[in-house]
């Protein structure tokens, strides 16, 4: 096939790649933005279930994320106020507890603060993570600072379920990054569970996914997943997976972590950055949306992960007289979208006598172009491996929430990362015309 040539490939149009094509095309520069799915928007995905409009992947985002709320008042696109909580339910020594939510934060806070309390040591400037040697505490996960704190089975198990939306496997995710999640909100674990998970965007992530695409004037081809991109020196070539070399003077490579070892790099990237996409990261939590029957009291529960199927619940919207709730499930005993018995009898664990209609979600695991849902690193990645990526290589660029200096793992991480890696291009650009 002939040979098409761009100053830009940018490679996945998720929020990064899109914002990076966007600002590129924007200064003149000729972009060709390839995406292997039939639609924009990577792990966010706003689709239809129950009869409406349903997120099946990133949802939340939040005033003081300074990326997001830029775009999201460019584009004069509101947050969606979230119903109001009003009983909390949580699974701690066998046993369900229930309060109002002011009743439950009494409870977590002061456990919260013990494990969290470090978090601005290692993460002063939470902005540069290397700006402390973070090694020592890049040796720990999750479970090991849990094993530190010689908790009770109730204290522990209420902490656990606190962490739990976030959390795939204990022992395998870097506890790093949940201290560096605190420490951009100065340590409050509480606010940043505001930040991170209740606030939607009216209208969905595709209202605003398209609106960023909507400005640009990037070649967008859909269905054309990437296998190989080449730096040659002089120029970038980027190989599809039907054979099609692309040629750009540059190229911004905004992939999930999880999927960037499907993609041949050439010169090799280093050791550490190569390791990190080698063992992928393991987060493979399972988003469920249920159809409840009538108009439920709005609750949230939690649970330990590994000691009930859903491991967080919470009532999201009202919907044709019935209640949609939003599940996560991780570890062995988790349920899958699919399974409707299996969600009702999970939540029932919280609620007898809970009714679910229908159940919805999308396997983020299972998708190729995904391979897990949003990135927690395993120890040593947060400091050690995930900047590397950080910095250009040569011609190629790397963008993604994946591997945000803040906002790791979220959507303001992606535009963030996706707005730098189109500035960093620019200049490129920029210094080759003048030689």
């Amino acid at each position: 096939m002939a040979d098409c040539s761009y100053d830009v490939a940018v490679i996945g149009a998720g929020l990064a790649g899109v914002t990076a094509a966007r600002d590129l095309s924007a200064e003149g520069h000729s972009v060709v933005l390839l995406e292997a799915r039939d639609r924009i928007g990577g792990r966010t995905y706003t689709g239809e279930a129950f009869g409406r409009r349903i997120e099946f992947g990133g949802t939340y985002v939040h005033w003081t994320q300074p990326h997001v709320w830029h775009e999201l008042r460019r584009h004069g696109i509101p947050l969606a106020p979230p119903l109001t909580i009003e009983t909390m339910y949580w699974l701690a020594d066998g046993t369900v507890h229930s309060g109002s939510p002011t009743a439950y934060t009494d409870t977590v806070a002061p456990l919260a603060a013990r494990f969290f309390a470090d978090a601005r040591t290692h993460f002063p400037m939470p902005f540069d993570v290397t700006a402390v040697d973070n090694r020592s505490i890049e040796k720990e996960t999750l479970e090991s600072r849990l094993d530190s704190l010689d908790l009770s089975a109730y204290d522990r198990d209420v902490l656990e379920g606190t962490l739990a939306t976030l959390v795939h496997s204990y022992s395998e995710q870097g506890l790093a990054q949940a201290l560096h999640w605190a420490a951009t909100t100065s340590g409050d674990w509480g606010a940043f569970l505001e930040t991170a998970g209740f606030w939607p965007i009216e209208g969905g992530t595709k209202r605003l996914i398209e609106a960023i695409q909507n400005e640009s004037r990037a070649d967008l081809r859909l269905s054309t997943p990437v296998s190989a991109v080449e730096d040659k020196g002089s120029s970038v070539v980027v190989t599809t997976r039907t054979g099609e070399r692309i040629r750009a003077s540059s190229a911004v490579v905004a992939l999930p972590l999880n999927t960037l070892g499907d993609l041949t790099i050439a010169p090799e990237i280093p050791r550490p950055a190569r390791t990190m996409i080698d063992r992928k990261h393991p987060v493979r939590t399972a988003k469920i949306w249920a159809r409840v029957r009538g108009e439920i009291e709005p609750f949230c529960a939690v649970a330990p992960v590994g000691k009930n199927p859903v491991n967080t619940a919470k009532v999201e919207y009202r919907h044709d007289g019935d209640t949609l709730v939003v599940c996560f499930a991780s570890g062995p005993s988790a349920v899958g979208a699919g399974d409707r018995a299996g969600v009702e009898a999970a939540l029932r664990t919280f609620v007898p006598g809970i009714d679910v209609l229908e159940t919805a979600g999308h396997d983020w695991a299972g998708d190729p172009y995904s391979q897990g849902a949003w990135v927690h690193h395993r120890p040593g990645n947060l400091t050690q491996a995930a900047p590397l990526l950080r910095e250009p290589h040569g011609r190629i660029h790397f963008a993604g929430g994946d591997i945000a200096a803040v906002g790791v793992g979220g959507i303001d991480g992606a535009l963030e990362t996706g707005a730098g890696a189109a500035r960093d291009v620019a200049a490129a650009l920029a210094a080759d015309a003048l030689v």
